[in-house]
């Protein structure tokens, strides 16, 4: 569905009041006396098993059930929840399971919007893999009727790093002064090609290569950092402009192997934001540009390079003048915070969210507007044309 064709209906006038937090006391879970959550995930590749073993160290989280059309991925996410889960094909016959009180779905991007809204009718709380939703269709469809008793967390795990939260307090109580723009890459070296062991699998494994399942680059990357730049600034983007192609990889796959986007936010503020597969230097980095320094962030650390004097060498640090200020070359200041991995309290932030009925930090809210951010860049690289966000778009 075109942009210009998307229409926000009036039920996402009061999506605010849904993803508030609910005032219901702490939830019954289908009438077990502990606070054991069941879940059941849907969708056991790479990374809903790399979710498996984490779910595994968290108390009162318990995998139950394992869904995946493959049956040599169903095969690996069963044997990573230690032989306790039940064996699924086709998730609608999980959502039946009336002991699975929640599903983590780690599905195909083209299948998150149907699968998640079939989760909600039945009653499941859902944690919904990034990006949320394909399409502005897609989104909407989400959005529609969310039951006010269900949480639904997106799954932008940075959004529950410790690490995370604390430099964006920083940003905004003022550490990086007024901020100009942000500059942000997730490069990499490689095809992002799977093993395929027969070519009918070729689109199931390497759905990512294809426009009709996937967002690319941008769904499946840029965007975890798409979703910083969203919570840092508490706004959405304006417009985007951006170029990609298949300029390397000549496999015929459809999705772009490198794209180059530039966001641009109320008050003047400048997004860029980089996916190479051909060159991995730096890897992974986030840089918060503003008029008193640079925070710059990686997957687990963060450097703050001040702006004016140069604190490289003496300043005054902990009341103690003519101390060493600590630094790192060519970052700056480290700033040292204690961390989980982000995915294991993401995992952890949805249990207490589920438990105590609170919002997540990572919401239905939060994961629509970073959702209609990719979708504008798909459309702007695909079309070749500055797309603006549509202001009849209504979160509130």
């Amino acid at each position: 569905m075109k942009r210009r064709d998307f229409m926000v209906k009036s039920s996402m006038a009061s999506l605010a009041l849904a993803s508030s937090s609910l005032a219901f006391g702490k939830l019954n879970f289908n009438g077990r006396a502990n606070d054991t959550i069941n879940i059941g995930v849907i969708g056991t590749g790479n990374r809903g098993n790399g979710m498996i073993p984490l779910i595994n160290e968290i108390p009162n989280l318990n995998v139950i059930a394992c869904c995946d059309i493959l049956p040599s991925h169903l095969e690996k996410g069963l044997k990573r929840a230690d032989g306790k889960a039940r064996s699924y094909s086709d998730y609608r016959e999980l959502l039946e399971n009336k002991d699975v009180d929640a599903v983590l779905i780690a599905t195909p991007f083209s299948t998150h919007s149907q699968i998640g809204r079939d989760s909600l009718q039945v009653g499941k709380h859902v944690y919904g893999e990034k990006t949320l939703a394909k399409g502005y269709d897609g989104i909407e469809n989400l959005l529609q009727d969310m039951p006010s008793n269900l949480i639904f967390q997106t799954g932008h795990q940075y959004h529950s790093s410790r690490l995370y939260t604390h430099v964006v307090d920083l940003i905004k109580n003022g550490k990086v002064g007024e901020i100009s723009s942000f500059e942000c890459q997730w490069n990499r070296h490689g095809n992002w090609r799977r093993p395929v062991p027969s070519p009918e699998l070729e689109k199931l494994i390497n759905w990512r290569m294809y426009r009709e399942y996937s967002g690319g680059l941008v769904a499946e990357l840029c965007s975890h950092q798409i979703d910083f730049v969203n919570w840092v600034l508490d706004a959405t983007p304006e417009q985007v402009m951006g170029v990609g192609g298949i300029d390397y990889w000549k496999d015929g796959r459809e999705t772009y192997d490198n794209i180059h986007l530039i966001y641009s936010y109320p008050g003047g503020v400048e997004a860029k934001f980089t996916c190479l597969t051909t060159n991995s230097k730096d890897d992974y980095q986030i840089k918060v540009i503003g008029s008193k320094g640079t925070l710059i962030l990686d997957y687990t650390h963060a450097w703050f390079y001040p702006e004016g004097l140069d604190n490289r060498k003496k300043g005054e640090v902990d009341g103690v003048s003519g101390a060493t200020i600590p630094w790192e070359e060519g970052k700056g200041i480290p700033i040292q915070v204690d961390h989980l991995n982000p995915s294991k309290q993401a995992l952890i932030d949805f249990r207490n969210s589920i438990t105590n009925n609170t919002t997540p930090l990572s919401s239905l809210v939060t994961g629509a507007k970073t959702a209609v951010a990719v979708q504008m860049a798909l459309d702007a690289m695909l079309d070749n044309e500055i797309v603006k966000w549509n202001k009849d778009f209504s979160f509130s």
